[in-house]
């Protein structure tokens, strides 16, 4: 069975070397199922807009940083563009409190819910 995808993902991260190889790391882990393409990263509320008219994902994912508020305006701005994207947001504060390798986790457990 061919993995599912491609799928184009934007980030939305401040830091956009973190979000490129946490990225690389769940693109690499799921590669037999999914076929994700890192598109771009936004590393700003402001490059949003900008960013997803560019990459015209179909899946967006924002990073811990972003509180549940900013995490909504993010995804009101990118549906605006595109209204049928697939989003996921991660919890605010899973990279301060739990690590890289608990961001890369709580991803893979739900790609499934968002992907398929």
């Amino acid at each position: 069975m061919s993995p599912a995808g491609p799928f184009t993902l934007v980030t939305v991260n401040t830091a956009p070397d973190r979000a490129k190889r946490l990225v690389g790391r769940v693109v690499e882990d799921v590669k037999e199922r999914y076929t994700i393409i890192h598109a771009a990263n936004a590393a700003s509320i402001e490059e949003v807009k900008r960013t997803v008219e560019e990459a015209r994902p179909n899946v967006l994912f924002t990073a811990s940083m972003w509180t549940p508020e900013e995490a909504q305006q993010i995804i009101a701005i990118a549906k605006e563009v595109i209204p049928d994207l697939k989003t996921f947001s991660l919890p605010q504060g899973l990279q301060v409190e739990k690590g890289p390798d608990a961001v890369v986790e709580y991803i893979k457990e739900h790609l499934p819910s968002i992907l398929d």
